[in-house]
Order: C-alpha cells, then structure tokens, then sequence
C-alpha cells in the first residue's frame, strides 16, 4: 500500500474545510505499540478523502518516539507536518490554530486542562478510532 499524504488541491474559487489533527495523539493511538507514522498518514488520507484540508501539529518529543524517523523527518521537512517548539505543550498549539482558523480537531484528547481557556474546543472535536487500516470519525458536538 502506497502512503500518498499530498494534500488535494481545491478547484479554483474553492478552499476546503481545514482540520487540525493532533499528531502525537493519532501517533499514539494504537494499544500497545510505539508511535506509528502510518496511523497520522492514515488519519490525513481519510480527512483529504472527506474534502478535508488536514494540519498536522505534533509535540517536539514526537520525533524521538516515532516508529518510522526517516518518515517523519521527512514530512517535517515538507511542511506536512509542524512541530510545537521544544519545550512546549503542542496542545496550546492545537486548539489557538483551531480557533484562529475556525476549523475541526481530530483528536481523542479531552484537553480538560485547557477547557477553561478554550471552552469552544469541544464543539470542534472529531473523534476517531484506526482499526485494521480504517479510519472511522465520530462527529458529536453535543455534551455527554
């Protein structure tokens, strides 16, 4: 299977929806193992499937936990994926870039400790959950 990440570009006149994707929880998002590339080029093909213009934000750390450096490195490089500085919570990151651009976060992160500064977060999340190659989003902006 061909990992294709590159970003559909819209028809002219038209922007597609951003989304931001919490990169080092989608990493981290399979039980039991180390950080997985693949689960974020997964998560970004499905996103770009469903008219999504994905954005990629990860912690610094990320990088020396990931399964596949050579990868990742090289989508740093590209723009396709932005690192948090080192040293600070890519959280922070994450949801000003979703209230700045008015966009969705694909995470499974509750950001509780953030609820205060950025109540709206809640209405912006998408859940997923990656089994056997799937990406499967659940949309619920009501409170549980």
């Amino acid at each position: 299977m061909a990992e294709n990440d590159e970003r559909q570009e819209p028809t002219e006149g038209e922007e597609l929806p951003r989304a931001i994707v919490d990169g080092s929880n989608v990493a981290h998002s399979s039980e039991g193992e180390e950080a997985r590339l693949h689960n974020i080029v997964l998560v970004v093909k499905k996103l770009m499937e469903e008219g999504y213009d994905p954005i990629v934000v990860a912690d610094a750390a990320l990088r020396h936990q990931i399964d596949d450096k050579e990868g990742y490195e090289r989508r740093v490089e590209e723009g396709k994926i932005r690192q948090a500085p080192a040293g600070t919570d890519a959280d922070y990151f994450i949801l000003a870039f979703a209230r700045e651009l008015d966009c969705v976060i694909v995470s499974n992160d509750r950001f509780r400790d953030r609820a205060e500064a950025f109540p709206e977060a809640r209405e912006r999340m998408i859940r997923y959950m990656i089994l056997e190659e799937e990406v499967v989003f659940e949309r619920r902006n009501k409170k549980r």
